[in-house]
């Protein structure tokens, strides 16, 4: 299990996604970046940590000037710029300087954390990404996105900030619960939808070897999720474009997650999100019915909510416009065109949106 594939941003360094089955060459990599003459800092939170830390200093303190590791506490609580301060008083402490490297072990909010801290310590310092999750290592880990939540506005202060590395331990996947599995789930299903209907339909007929966690199956599905990010990423890296088509299912994926306090994962959201913008686009007659249903039912085999309860549409409408995405007062919403082709527009209207979460709100009835 050993797979390679590389990203090209302009006017940034090119790097490289390994897939990889341990953390085996991982010292052998990260030399290529001179890590002798550097001190490196492992930034992790407090369950990938006691999992995995002491596994990627072992392989990389007899390759390094020195090695460090900062814990938080996990969770989007500590998403903010308060931890993000600690996080610099600990490199200060640790007199890290701009020619050393942040180390990023761990999920979404690892990543984006310590991304964002590496764009803005000494005005920028470079990092790798080591992505634990399966939602980070599809999405969050590709694409330099940084940043942090902001009261109660999320990923509201952020930087892009390419990192040098990203470096996949898929042998980690095993350790990892089944709902945080499924979180990852949704943005896979999310690129078939938006990009490839093959991939897609691909990701329907392995549903069973993807849920037992077969890591030849998974190999080749996280490969392929890889190259539809990197080739998005690389034509709009600063999403000035086509790379908002990653945004399907995010606005009120994010709203849900905003109303909900963030006690539903962010990759539950995105598949609520997903089966709304479908309605939407399915009522706008792009969609027949038949392909919203599937849609629809097709995150159930992989264990993603298509209904939530106790909600008010009218409160999580009005996340909405909270969104950073919103552009001179009119929310960008991405629908499709059909299975595997996404469009950016700016027309959706608040009734739709409305009627789009009554259909994801549980009401007791029986669905159709």
């Amino acid at each position: 299990m050993a797979k390679r594939i590389s990203v090209t941003v302009p006017s940034q360094a090119d790097y490289e996604i390994l897939i990889r089955n341990d953390f085996d060459d991982l010292a052998r990599e990260l030399e290529k970046f001179a890590i002798a003459t550097k001190k490196l800092c492992i930034i992790t939170d407090s369950n990938v940590g006691r999992l995995y830390a002491q596994q990627v200093v072992l392989q990389l303190k007899r390759h390094c000037r020195e090695i460090s590791v900062f814990t938080f506490t996990a969770g989007e609580a500590s998403k903010n710029l308060e931890t993000v301060q600690d996080i610099y008083r600990f490199l200060i402490s640790h007199k890290l300087d701009r020619k050393d490297m942040l180390l990023a072990l761990g999920g979404g909010v690892v990543g984006d954390l310590t991304g964002y801290a590496a764009a803005t310590y000494l005005r920028g310092i470079d990092f790798v990404q080591i992505p634990t999750t399966l939602l980070s290592q599809v999405d969050s880990s590709i694409g330099g996105k940084t940043g942090v939540d902001f009261d109660q506005y999320k990923n509201m202060v952020g930087a892009f900030h390419m990192p040098r590395l990203v470096y996949m331990n898929l042998s980690v996947l095993k350790d990892l619960d089944k709902r945080q599995y499924a979180c990852g789930m949704a943005e896979i299903l999310k690129h078939g939808l938006i990009r490839s209907a093959g991939y897609y339909e691909w990701l329907i007929g392995h549903f069973a070897q993807i849920n037992d966690r077969d890591m030849d199956i998974i190999e080749e599905m996280i490969y392929e999720s890889c190259l539809v990010k990197k080739n998005i990423v690389e034509r709009d890296p600063l999403e000035k474009g086509d790379r908002a088509l990653l945004n399907f299912g995010h606005t009120i994926g994010h709203a849900l997650e905003k109303y909900k306090n963030f006690t539903m994962l962010h990759g539950e959201c995105v598949a609520l999100g997903c089966i709304a913008a479908a309605f939407i686009s399915w009522k706008r007659e792009l969609l027949q019915a038949e392909e919203y249903y599937e849609i629809r039912d097709m995150f159930v085999p992989f264990c993603l909510p298509i209904t939530i309860d106790h909600v008010n549409a009218r409160e999580v409408l009005a996340f909405t416009k909270s969104d950073k995405k919103m552009e001179h007062g009119t929310i960008k919403f991405i629908l499709l065109e059909e299975i595997g082709k996404a469009v950016i527009d700016n027309t959706v209207s608040e009734e739709e949106i409305l009627a789009a979460l009554q259909e994801i709100i549980y009401d007791g009835k029986e669905m159709e």
